[in-house]
Parts: C-alpha cells; sequence; structure tokens
C-alpha cells in the first residue's frame, strides 16, 4: 500500500456516478429484463477506461474502476452468492424504526416519496440453503476491466471494493441457518473468495461497511455497549474472511448509511474507533468533512494507531452540495497530518457518489466538482507540509 512519502496522495471511496447507458444495462441485467450482453461487455470496458483516465487526470494517485459493474455497493451480491432466493415479503426501509426516523418522522417520510425508483428497485433475498459464492464471472471481467484500464492511464496504485459480512447479513435474512452468528460465518466463508481474488489480482482490497457504525442508529433500544459487543463479533467475523490477506494489501471504509438528514443519532467515533482498529486493515477511511463529524479529528490524538498504519479521512463529503474550497480541503488535511504524521494520511472522501447507481441526491457534475478540490486540496497541503 502506498504511504504519503513526498506529498499527501489523494483517493476517494469507491462509487462514482455513471453514465446514463451503461447505468440502464447494468439495472436491466440485474432485474432480468432484456439486454444485449456484448454491448454491455463493451460498453463497460469503455467506461471503466474513461473514468480511471478521469481520476488520473484530476489527480488522483489511488484509483478504482468507479464500480462501474455494480449497480450499488451491496446490491451487487444478490449475483455474486448463492444460496438465496426472492424475498416473499416486500423490503422495507431498515431506518424506519431508527432512531433518526422517530426523531424527525416528517423529514423521512418526505424524503422515502422522493426517492428515485431505481435506486430503492432492488431484490431482497433470504437465504434458504448452503451460501456459496457463484459470482466469478463478474468478479473476472471487473478484475480485467480495471487491469486494462490501468495499462492506459497510470495512477500509483489501483483499488477495488468488496461488501463486508455484515452488511450481506444485514440486507439478506435468514431462513437456513440455526443462529445470526452462524449464517454471517457462512457469508463470511463465501466473501473471501472475492476478497482474495481481488487481493491476488494486485489491487489493494475495499471492504465496505457502513453497518459496523450504522447499527447504533438503527437500534434504538440498544445501548452503546450491547452496539460494541455486536461490532466486535462482526469484526471478527470479517477478519475471518481475510484471513491470508496480508493486511499491507486491505483498506477498511466505513460510514454512516445515511446521506441527508439531520444524523443526530450517528454513533460517536470515541465509542467504536478502537474496534473498527481491530479490522486487519492497513489503512482506515472514515467521515471527517461533514458538519456531525469534522470535529473528531480531536479523537485521533488519543488514539495509538497500530505500526504503518494509514489513515483515510474524508475531505470532501457526499452529505451536501455545497463544493468543497480547496484551501478548507487542506486545512483538514494538514490537521490530520499535525496528529499522526504526514506520511500516514491520504486524502479521502466521507462516502461514495452514487453509492446507489443512479441516485441523484448529488449530481454528477458537483460531485467531480468535490472531487476536483479534493485533489486540489492534496495538492496545497502537500506544499504547506513539503515547503514545495
Amino acid at each position: 500500500m502506498k504511504r504519503s512519502t513526498d506529498r499527501i496522495l489523494a483517493t476517494h471511496a469507491g462509487s462514482l456516478p455513471r453514465p446514463d447507458d451503461l447505468l440502464q444495462m447494468v439495472w436491466a441485467r440485474e432485474r432480468g429484463k432484456p439486454y444485449d450482453a456484448n454491448t454491455l461487455r463493451s460498453r463497460l470496458q469503455q467506461a471503466v477506461r474513461e473514468v480511471v483516465k478521469k481520476q488520473v487526470d484530476i489527480g488522483f494517485a489511488v484509483v478504482n474502476d468507479g464500480e462501474y459493474g455494480k449497480s450499488s455497493f451491496i446490491h451487487y451480491v444478490n449475483d455474486r452468492l448463492g444460496g438465496f432466493e426472492p424475498s416473499r415479503e416486500p423490503g422495507g426501509s431498515p431506518f424506519a424504526g431508527s432512531r433518526e426516523f422517530k426523531s424527525f418522522p416528517e423529514y423521512y417520510i418526505g424524503m422515502a416519496k422522493g426517492t428515485p425508483q431505481p435506486a430503492a428497485a432492488a431484490m431482497h433475498m433470504v437465504c434458504t440453503g448452503p451460501v456459496t459464492y457463484k459470482g466469478e464471472e463478474y468478479l473476472k471481467a471487473d478484475i480485467e476491466n480495471l487491469k486494462a484500464a490501468l495499462k492506459e492511464a497510470k495512477p500509483e496504485e489501483a483499488f477495488m471494493t468488496a461488501i463486508a459480512p455484515s452488511d450481506v447479513e444485514w440486507w439478506q435474512s435468514n431462513e437456513y441457518y440455526k443462529s445470526q452468528e452462524e449464517f454471517l460465518l457462512a457469508v463470511a466463508d463465501a466473501m473471501s473468495v472475492e476478497y482474495r481474488a481481488i487481493a491476488e489480482a494486485g489491487f489493494i482490497l475495499q471492504i465496505d461497511d457502513p453497518r459496523l457504525v450504522t447499527q447504533y442508529a438503527l437500534q434504538p433500544d440498544w445501548s452503546v455497549e450491547q452496539c460494541r459487543k455486536w461490532a466486535n463479533v462482526r469484526v471478527d467475523a470479517l477478519n475471518h474472511a481475510l484471513r491470508g490477506i496480508p493486511r499491507e494489501k486491505v483498506r477498511f471504509h466505513t460510514c454512516y448509511s445515511i446521506n441527508m438528514g439531520p444524523r443526530v443519532h450517528d454513533m460517536e467515533l470515541k465509542d467504536i474507533v478502537d474496534i473498527f482498529l481491530r479490522v486487519n486493515a492497513g489503512a482506515y477511511s472514515f467521515e471527517a468533512s461533514n458538519p456531525r463529524h469534522e470535529h473528531e479529528w480531536s479523537v485521533w490524538k488519543d488514539v495509538k494507531l497500530p505500526p504503518d498504519t494509514v489513515l483515510i479521512p474524508g475531505v470532501v463529503t457526499q452529505s451536501s452540495v455545497l463544493v468543497e474550497h480547496p484551501n478548507l480541503v487542506a486545512e483538514r488535511l494538514t490537521r490530520f497530518a499535525g496528529v499522526v504524521g504526514r506520511e500516514n494520511v491520504i486524502a479521502g472522501a466521507d462516502c461514495g457518489f452514487a453509492t446507489f447507481a443512479g441516485s441523484d441526491e448529488i449530481h454528477a457534475s458537483i460531485a467531480w466538482a468535490k472531487l476536483g478540490a479534493l485533489a486540489e486540496g492534496a495538492r496545497i497541503a502537500s506544499r504547506q507540509l513539503w515547503g514545495r
């Protein structure tokens, strides 16, 4: 894993806005509707080349495929895990009974009415047999597309995202295994196939795990300590899935599962930081630039980082359409550098943009403007920190 040895490197959280024509074909494939497989294959290859080049041109050192082969950061597992069938029950919002919903019901009901249908239409699944991995074809295509794009654009490093077992456990329900923990471990074993393949392909593996810090908001009757106990079990399962993969090949991303919202019930970093640092990873990506979490940079003053650990704080956010000034981005980065050392900081984003492909909370033009501000802020911070 590259470190910021002579400048602050820039990256992002994974999901990037998709071209509309590609989006329509990915949706059709996911929903079993007619589409031309050859056209999708060709367009996906082209789109990945384009988005990798765009990241490099902006100034990103660590790039990815924009998650262009996936309809969302989590729903993609519908096509990659065996042992599941479509749920007989209609899927509702997991936030319906959350602390947030209970505090601001009028806001969230109104927001749900305006949610783009394609983003909300993914099918919920239920486990009815042994969990297996069956996504080799899709995974191979993702790996080959990114490798081909990297031959033309020359970033310093590339990463590929994969969902954590705890989020699959959340998204897919269980009717087969005797306990939730048994189900969780079965998912971990299946997802380990994807994790190993990404690492063995030469990419940095990014584990996406918003559920880890979202449990507190989802369970209004749980205490912080109960959430910590729950989270420790999920970290154990993730580490089980990561076994055999060197920690320097893994970066871990967590966030709070809400973009636009009051978010007064997000779990505080101080209450969970020691647990997510237990993940067998060499870098940690987290929210640090929105008004609910920017102040938490000071938590790191009291945290002892494991040796050779990199922080990837979000210095632009997906939870506002305001485009951050590059000087503010630089200020956020130098603040972290002052706490953990400049070589241990990579500039990142709070979360991905268009994590559910086609969602319009942040228009593509604004998302790219934010990413441009991120890269420019990293350049400014580098001049300030290295004096050149």
